[in-house]
């Protein structure tokens, strides 16, 4: 009997878990992503549960270096002063491994975000701990997180619209048409693309 006590106790603390922990391939929607706290390019450490006003926020996983990041940092800083407002602030995070890529360095980071003025936190997921629970594999790649409560509830992820290349020839914004039903208080409609961008960076094994 003590032993089938055990059994579902260890079933019921693996299922608890799920909740709050990311799959071998990272969170899904829907899941609980869990908070971090990672180092501002102003020398201040941040995290999802700083700012009590906030209704959820516009996760970007992206870089100094990167082509595709480039591209889309006035569409990232264009997200952040659309939504910030509307409390979903843009909160961007750079994971990749700057021994690979020395430009990715922290003091590039603090130089890129001063020079494009980024308006939103830069952070660096210097351990990229962050980037492999959130499953991210490309820069940019895109979570947009709903507060419900203490949680922040995945609610899309993916690329943040159809054309990585030209913003003047986009035809669909996945990232807007997601925060539109997310702030009618709907699921996204379209909960996940595909991300395009440069792959992260790791660190060697």
């Amino acid at each position: 009997m003590k032993k089938l006590l055990s059994f579902f106790s260890a079933c019921l603390a693996l299922v608890l878990l799920s909740n709050f922990v990311a799959g071998p391939t990272g969170y899904q929607v829907g899941d609980k992503a869990a908070d971090f706290k990672l180092k501002n390019v102003d020398g201040k450490m941040v995290s999802l549960a700083d700012n009590k006003a906030t209704k959820g926020y516009i996760v970007v996983f992206t870089c100094n270096t990167c082509p595709f990041s480039q591209a889309y940092e006035s569409r990232i800083i264009a997200l952040h002063q659309k939504y910030a407002p509307k409390g979903y602030p843009v909160v961007a995070i750079n994971p990749n491994d700057a021994t690979a890529v020395p430009e990715e360095s922290f003091g590039d980071m603090k130089a890129r975000a001063a020079s494009q003025k980024f308006p939103f936190p830069y952070l660096h997921d210097e351990t990229q701990q962050v980037a492999k629970t959130y499953g991210a594999t490309r820069t940019p790649h895109l979570y947009i997180v709903t507060k419900k409560g203490a949680d922040f509830i995945v609610s899309y992820i993916g690329a943040i619209d159809d054309n990585s290349e030209d913003a003047s020839q986009v035809k669909t914004k996945y990232a807007e048409q997601a925060m539109t039903d997310i702030l009618a208080g709907k699921p996204a409609a379209t909960s996940s693309t595909k991300a395009i961008g440069c792959t992260i960076k790791w660190k060697k094994a």
